[in-house]
């Protein structure tokens, strides 16, 4: 870690007991070889891979993971409408109306004494599109934002969409980094100016499976287009995660790294 860095992780779409269980055994190995500030995980999913409960949500915190971010599952649950209205560390996309129960962004105050602001946002373009403009959203958000260090998770569907908030917050945060996909792409790389970006992490879960799920149902679907009950996929689990060191006072990123962690060989990858 560079000097006085501050190190943030953002731990991709958890899906299901799988990707829980997989947390719980991986991340202790994370936090000791990374030494992180903070550890955020995208936990719409970690329910049954759809939605988020509170016993799915504590054996998360339980595992180490400081904030759970949201997205357009986060609702799929009906505990999660009290749920969010009391805790405050599962955030839900910032740019649902304000009558919204919970809230979508939160200071964590580190150990070292450096808050961070953690965001979450979820795009428009092919998903729900009852939320608030993203952009707009985050724009005015931003204009009352006085602390340096921000990580924007951007639940998007469309690249395209995912790059132009990259650009459009460049400067501006020091992480804009994409989830909702499950696939992650080989872009993570620092902005011009001094924003780390990726377009999308990628998922914890099943890596023999179509995005966390078992893959009959989805290709029977595609051939057939008759839909069949989705339920997830439990073998060969996989962890997705970016690392990002910043620049305390700035906020600029330093250094953004991605990495996935398998089952059978986690133990050599964090040795």
């Amino acid at each position: 870690m560079p000097n006085k860095a501050v190190r943030l992780i953002l731990i991709g779409d958890v899906v299901g007991r799988g990707g829980r269980k997989f947390v719980q055994t991986v991340l202790p190995l994370i936090k000791a070889k990374f030494i992180p500030d903070v550890v955020i995980a995208n936990g719409e999913n970690s329910a049954g891979g759809l939605g988020i409960i509170k016993r799915t949500a504590d054996e998360l915190f339980e595992a180490g993971v400081n904030v759970l971010t949201g997205g357009n599952h986060i609702w799929d649950k009906k505990e999660a409408l009290e749920l969010l209205k009391t805790e405050k560390r599962i955030l839900r996309p910032l740019n649902y109306h304000a009558s919204t129960p919970g809230n979508g962004s939160m200071v964590y105050n580190t150990a070292s004494g450096h808050p961070v602001l953690i965001v979450s946002l979820q795009g428009r373009v092919f998903m729900e599109p009852s939320v608030d403009n993203p952009f707009t959203a985050i724009d005015e958000f931003l204009k009352k934002n006085k602390v340096p260090i921000v990580l924007v998770d951007f639940h998007a569907e469309a690249t395209a969409e995912k790059q132009a908030m990259g650009f459009f917050l460049d400067g501006r945060v020091s992480a804009l980094l994409g989830t909702h996909t499950h696939v992650p792409t080989a872009d993570a790389r620092i902005l011009e100016h001094g924003t780390a970006y990726q377009t999308d992490i990628g998922m914890t879960g099943s890596l023999d499976s179509i995005i966390g799920m078992t893959r009959e149902p989805i290709i029977n679907k595609f051939y057939d287009g008759i839909h069949r009950k989705f339920e997830v996929a439990k073998d060969n689990p996989i962890l997705d995660m970016t690392l990002v060191d910043v620049e305390p006072k700035t906020g600029r990123a330093l250094n953004i790294e991605a990495h996935r962690y398998f089952e059978a060989t986690y133990g050599q990858q964090l040795a």
